[in-house]
């Protein structure tokens, strides 16, 4: 492998531009993503949400003040040391620790697959918060393929049951990861509401520590009555790739992406989630979804296509 100019990768005769490299890291991105939400459902039942999310942060905080301090230059480093406007990075943060929690909190009820397809309702809900704060204005082909992926992630949470469509009868845990969502949804426009012209990965570091100050706050109690001795080895699998690979390997992937594709394109990949999550669940014999809910799944990959075939965006 070998890298030409302007960013191209050449893989023997084959070169890789680097809009194509950029997709390529938001697919692997959404994988990674997905791989959360299978070791999440399984780790869920044995902690507590605010417990597992304050430790993954405990190691994720280190991790990315290394990222920050090896990869911004010296010059750059200032506001690493001596952050500026301190009070932005809990809200930031708090509104990460919420994603996070109440993530867990549903895996405790909710299937993966149903929770993965609520995920795919963050990019609509951000270009909606995005309007609100920014005053960004999406076009009607990102509007339009954001809108179909919302209808296909609404079968699939509703399991392709359209009496439980009319009547609302949605799971408790798909409901309280929805305000997750929300949540997340909110932060993304904020960060560039509130970002001061940091580097990204200072700003990420110190919004890392808002999430880290806020989990510590509210989940002390939880953390101190865990029984850490005599967690299975699945709890621990899920802290450790929560704290790493999901935490920079996932940032390094999408900032990777962003400087090759537009950021609604990139954003988009988050539509993905549910259909990796039904093929980690068929092959770990969890069993497979039923065909309704297969073709809620297919909708929101059509949206996803759509938006990445335009040239609006």
């Amino acid at each position: 492998m070998s890298a030409h100019s302007e960013g191209h990768l050449s893989l023997g005769r084959f070169v890789i531009g680097p809009r194509v490299q950029g997709h390529v890291a938001m697919t692997l991105f959404a994988f990674l993503i997905s791989i959360s939400f299978f070791l999440g459902k399984r780790a869920a039942p044995h902690i507590d949400p605010s417990a597992l999310t304050a430790v993954r942060y405990m190691i994720a905080i280190p991790v990315m003040g290394g990222f920050a301090f090896f990869f911004t230059p010296p010059a750059a480093r200032e506001p690493l040391f001596r952050p500026k406007a301190i009070w932005r990075f809990p809200i930031l943060g708090g509104l990460m620790a919420i994603y996070f929690i109440m993530m867990f909190v549903a895996l405790q009820t909710a299937s993966s697959v149903s929770t993965g397809a609520v995920i795919t309702l963050m990019p609509l809900m951000t270009a909606i918060f995005g309007f609100l704060l920014l005053r960004q204005k999406a076009g009607v082909t990102v509007m339009g393929s954001l809108s179909l992926a919302a209808l296909g992630a609404v079968w699939v949470i509703f399991r392709g049951d359209i009496n439980a469509i009319l009547t609302f009868a949605i799971g408790k845990g798909e409901l309280i990861f929805f305000l997750g969502v929300i949540a997340h949804a909110l932060h993304n426009p904020l960060v560039r509401k509130l970002n001061r012209g940091e580097p990204t990965l200072v700003f990420a570091f110190w919004s890392s520590m808002g999430a880290g100050a806020c989990l510590l706050v509210f989940g002390g109690p939880a953390l101190l009555s865990t029984d850490w001795m005599h967690l299975p080895w699945i709890v621990w699998l899920c802290i450790a790739y929560l704290g790493t690979i999901a935490t920079a390997g996932c940032y390094f992937l999408l900032q990777f992406a962003l400087l090759r594709i537009p950021a609604a394109k990139a954003n988009a990949y988050m539509l993905l989630t549910p259909s990796y999550v039904i093929i980690m669940e068929g092959f770990a014999g969890s069993g497979w979804v039923s065909l309704q809910v297969m073709a809620g799944a297919l909708v929101t990959l059509i949206g996803l296509a759509i938006l990445i075939a335009s040239p609006e965006v």
